[in-house]
């Protein structure tokens, strides 16, 4: 019997470490944004903070949906 090579696919690789760079940067505006929030909840960079932390949480789902698809192709192929 011999062993056969499993590959992993170089798009879910890329995808999975790309998520987490985001998921760590997210989580880095969110902690900035509860710090500036007990500082003085009026500062206005508050609402930039959150404009990109919403920003990041789209690119992430973005990735997410994209290799559910691909997912769904190789199953359908």
């Amino acid at each position: 019997m011999t062993a056969q090579r499993v590959w992993k696919p170089v798009r879910a690789v890329k995808g999975n470490a790309e998520i987490e760079q985001l998921r760590l940067k997210l989580a880095s505006f969110n902690e900035r944004i509860e710090e500036l929030e007990n500082q003085r909840p009026e500062a206005a960079e508050i609402d930039a903070l959150k404009g990109s932390a919403l920003a990041l949480a789209r690119q992430i789902d973005e990735i997410r949906c994209s290799s559910a698809d691909d997912l769904t192709n190789l199953h359908t192929n």
